[in-house]
């Protein structure tokens, strides 16, 4: 469980401390239309829609992969 959260602590802090470029080149030309600002705002939302659903993949994919390793070591005591 530990290092579940501290996976997640550093993907929080990447994602809070990096400059990401989210947008895709239209959405990229549309930003740069309105202004500085809103592109910023723009740039921030795709990456917070984008975090939930990589979350949640992660998340599963943990539990799998542990799921697998506890399967795995059992088996290895019946033989």
């Amino acid at each position: 469980m530990r290092k579940l959260i501290a996976i997640l602590a550093l993907l929080i802090i990447t994602a809070v401390t990096t400059r990401v470029a989210a947008q895709c080149s239209i959405c990229t030309r549309t930003a740069q239309q309105m202004g500085e600002r809103p592109a910023k705002a723009l740039n921030k939302g795709i990456i917070y829609l984008a975090f939930t659903p990589l979350a949640i993949l992660g998340i599963v994919g943990f539990r799998w992969w542990k799921s697998q390793s506890a399967e795995d070591a059992s088996s290895g005591d019946n033989r």
